[in-house]
């Protein structure tokens, strides 16, 4: 058959994007729009190759493989297929398995039944050598595409470049037309080194300067221990208040099974950053308060403030553990993104009704 199909290790091309925009294979630091990268490649492939094309298949991995919000907008646009592989946590980063070896089978299975003229390999994972020596010999030209190196080298097997048939660079002109680098989070923002003891600092070349104005300090443990417990606690949740106020409806509570349905639907458009996830968790909730009781019950939520009460913390990071990029189902959620979750609560809360409750003395 005259036309052409894509294989997009998803793995490959954003985490060599992350390397190549932001210095770091951390897929968290992009902004993707997935619409948009999509488009691109449809248009390459079917320019580059000459031929209509068939399917783009998009293969990821994903915690229990359960799909991620990106995945879910993926398998809905036209003519794009998502398999997803495990993604296990090793060393304090993520790590596919099982995506070489989908993407292995899911090759020569096409080739064999000449399901396409060409077929387009977006990834640089040595293991596919195999399949593409078998789709070759079963007529398919391989066209392989490789993200460009931030250091300039190759980020492919070279045994695999050596092989395809044709081959093409997604530069960084072509990536940045859907992937940006995302904006820094608070937590991303690397904390200022504690001044030294003495009142003024040596600068270079023997002469003093001025020490900085306390509030531009670091604060010590007795800071702390004297500042407000709004300071203190800011982004805490009750885990340990000896007074959780039992009175205060969770979320589940609030939605018919109707609006559950409409809330996964919008569930799509959700980035799945942490701070936008905890915002939408509030203000779903505080909108779906009885009229009669919402005003008693944002008093009641304003008198815990800045600590979310525990079962509705806890449905919160329940919430956040279906959006895969924060955690999974076992609420492995790590310290910022609940930090920048409750933030966003808090957020959350003081758009829908307009105050953000202050803080208990």
């Amino acid at each position: 058959m005259d036309r052409c199909i894509v294989l997009v290790d998803a793995g490959y091309l954003l985490g060599a994007a992350a390397t190549l925009l932001t210095g770091d294979a951390a897929r968290s630091r992009l902004s993707v729009d997935h619409a948009g990268l999509v488009q691109q490649i449809r248009e390459r492939a079917q320019t580059e190759t000459g031929q209509s094309l068939l399917r783009i298949y998009w293969f990821d991995g994903a915690p229990d493989r359960v799909p991620h919000p990106e995945h879910r907008r993926l398998r809905m646009m036209p003519r794009v297929t998502v398999r997803l592989g495990m993604l296990t946590r090793a060393g304090g980063r993520f790590q596919q398995k099982g995506v070489d070896a989908a993407m292995h089978a899911q090759l020569t299975e096409l080739a064999r039944h000449k399901a396409a003229t060409d077929i387009v390999l977006i990834t640089g994972d040595g293991d596919l050598l195999p399949g593409v020596m078998a789709a070759k010999e079963h007529g398919v030209a391989m066209h392989l595409w490789a993200v460009q190196a931030a250091d300039g080298a190759y980020n492919q097997s070279e045994d695999l470049v050596a092989e395809a048939d044709e081959r093409h660079l997604l530069d960084r002109v072509w990536l940045t037309r859907a992937i940006t680098a995302a904006e820094p989070t608070p937590s991303d923002v690397p904390a200022q080194p504690a001044p030294e003891p003495s009142h003024r600092a040596a600068a270079p070349g023997g002469a003093s300067q001025v020490s900085l104005p306390a509030s531009a300090r670091m604060p010590s443990p007795g800071d702390l221990a004297r500042s407000a417990p709004a300071v203190v606690l800011r982004w805490s949740s009750d885990s340990g208040w000896s007074d959780p106020d039992d009175s205060i409806p969770l979320l589940d509570t609030l939605t018919t099974p109707r609006q559950v349905w409409v809330d996964r639907e919008q569930d799509l458009s959700v980035s799945g950053e942490p701070h936008e996830v905890g915002k939408t968790f509030a203000a779903r909730w505080a909108e779906r308060l009885p009229h009669d009781q919402a005003a008693d019950l944002l008093a009641r939520l304003g008198q815990a403030h800045p600590r979310i009460p525990r079962s509705l913390d806890s449905e919160l990071l329940r919430y956040a553990a279906r959006f895969g990029t924060i955690g999974n189902a076992a609420l492995d959620i790590s310290h910022d993104h609940r930090v920048q979750l409750r933030a966003g609560f808090w957020s959350g809360i003081e758009q829908s009704t307009g105050t953000l409750p202050a803080p208990t003395p």
